[in-house]
């Protein structure tokens, strides 16, 4: 998936147990123990117990989420990979 240039993408956790995720582009998966998805500064991970998907808006990039966070993981995608040498990207 690419990269949406511009979308905003913030996330807001309040007290480890509630969260409201911006810039989202896809759900990729989820159980009461992980959630996956794609946002606009790559793929997001969130680990916990009890988690739960409360509200889902992918028009609007939108993802409410409930239960115990653990730990958030962002990677970045092929997409995100910078190609070239190493001199073409320091003086680009």
């Amino acid at each position: 998936m690419e990269e949406k240039k511009g979308a905003t993408h913030s996330l807001h956790l309040e007290q480890r147990s509630r969260g409201m995720i911006t810039g989202v582009t896809e759900m990729k998966s989820f159980d009461e123990e992980n959630i996956l998805m794609e946002t606009s500064q790559g793929t997001l991970e969130i680990r916990g117990s009890s988690l739960h998907v409360c509200r889902l808006e992918l028009d609007k990039g939108e993802a409410e989420i409930e239960g115990k966070v653990d730990s958030l993981i962002y990677t970045q995608g092929k997409n995100g990979k910078k190609k070239g040498s190493l001199l073409k990207r320091l003086f680009q």
